[in-house]
């Protein structure tokens, strides 16, 4: 398969994503050479580089190396309103990826700085030393510093209250859950995080929670289960962690034979998309904080519905991350990256493969719907989610990314 470019796609035409080898993109995210590819939130670090910030993180990064990019070519719009021009229509765009990179990541986490000037020197001493060089690293360092400004006190340090599980019927019951911060983070897009909140979920007496609640508690349980072989592999596909899956799998994207622009604006589409996204999400979840199938299957006889049998023992067949079930953020994550590439590729026939570290093996698609669908069963047969959740997930994932991309990345 041959791997287009957004400009050499024509529409309802058929796109094949092949790896070629790694680029000057995807170089820097490479074993987390200059790339916050190791969450925030498990390094030893200030208070917000402890945070859950990771799309948000390498939003900032691509948006960066995008601008700079910008700048050189002259072909895109830059982000953020940023009006920064290369002197020199010849300045090295390898030099300006490596300097915006750099100048984003030891701006964000000075406390890292050690572990990023290496790969950066080695990565320069790869480039001819002269003045297209010496141009490239001055628009990439000013790209670097625009952004940063641009995103400064963007709220992730935000001080919370310490978190009160619920305990009336269908509230969320996790104890100290994680990224409460996310619906406080300034958005890249969006007017604000609440601007694409989800309805409320189904009442707990109405035939669609009682229909919902019976298809998790068939197919999702660990034991006793109706769930296939093939459905239980489809749902531990999903469970690596998100921000290693989404970072190792959509760099394959930038991987083709598109100009190093055209790489740079894809990347930071996708990422954009993915951090708007996932603010949108979890304002919602801290919204409604809906409990999930783990809390809900033992405590139905709390729930004043005929129609959903309690079973104490249930526990779903793989482990629950502890944040509130409404709307699925996998929903809301994947069908954003889908709108994202249908949208660059400017067709849904994109033919493309994706891995997971936890199977061990790799899922092909033809369609983004395709993944969509398909994550969003994941989701149920995995116990971890009511179907509701994961299709108003993927609704609110895809109005994000068309709201984003209506506006952003557009050709000069």
């Amino acid at each position: 398969m041959v791997a287009h470019s957004a400009v050499g796609a024509s529409p309802c035409h058929p796109v094949g994503v092949k790896v070629t080898g790694p680029n000057a993109v995807t170089l820097l995210e490479r074993g987390g050479e200059l790339s916050p590819s190791t969450p925030p939130r498990c390094c030893h670090g200030s208070p917000a580089e402890q945070r859950p910030s990771d799309a948000v993180d390498l939003a900032v990064v691509h948006l960066a190396i995008y601008n700079a990019l910008a700048a050189i070519t002259g072909q895109y719009q830059p982000y953020g309103g940023l009006t920064q021009t290369a002197s020199n229509a010849d300045a090295s765009q390898q030099a300006a990826i490596g300097a915006a990179a750099h100048g984003v990541l030891k701006g964000m986490f000075p406390n890292r700085s050690a572990r990023y000037q290496a790969p950066y020197d080695s990565f320069l001493a790869s480039i001819p030393d002269d003045a297209a060089r010496a141009e490239g690293i001055a628009v990439g360092t000013g790209a670097a510093s625009a952004m940063l400004a641009l995103r400064g006190d963007d709220g992730r340090s935000v001080a919370l209250a310490p978190y009160v599980p619920g305990t009336e019927p269908g509230r969320f019951r996790g104890v100290n859950p994680i990224n409460r911060n996310a619906q406080f983070i300034k958005p890249f897009a969006m007017t604000s995080a609440s601007q694409f909140r989800t309805p409320s979920p189904p009442a707990l007496d109405s035939e669609a929670y009682a229909i919902d609640f019976n298809e998790s508690r068939l197919l999702g349980g660990a034991v006793g289960s109706s769930r296939t072989d093939a459905q239980l592999e489809i749902a531990r596909f999903y469970t690596e962690a998100p921000p290693r899956y989404w970072q190792r799998n959509l760099r394959r994207f930038a991987m083709s034979d598109a100009s190093l622009v055209d790489q740079a604006r894809l990347m930071a589409m996708l990422f954009t998309v993915e951090a708007d996204a996932g603010i949108a999400c979890f304002e919602s979840k801290y919204r409604y904080e809906f409990w999930r199938p783990q809390s809900a299957i033992p405590l139905a006889e709390t729930d004043g519905n005929a129609a959903t049998p309690a079973d104490a023992t249930w526990t779903p067949v793989v482990p629950t991350p502890n944040h509130p079930e409404y709307p699925a953020a996998h929903g809301c994550i994947t069908a954003a990256m889908a709108e994202t590439l249908k949208t660059y590729y400017r067709t849904d026939q994109v033919e493309f493969t994706l891995d997971s570290t936890v199977t061990g093996t790799t899922r092909s698609f033809k369609t983004t719907q395709a993944m969509v669908d398909e994550v969003c069963d994941a989701r149920v047969y995995g116990g971890m989610h009511f179907r509701n959740s994961t299709l108003r997930g993927a609704e609110l994932g895809t109005n994000v990314a068309r709201w984003v991309l209506q506006r952003n990345f557009l050709a000069r």
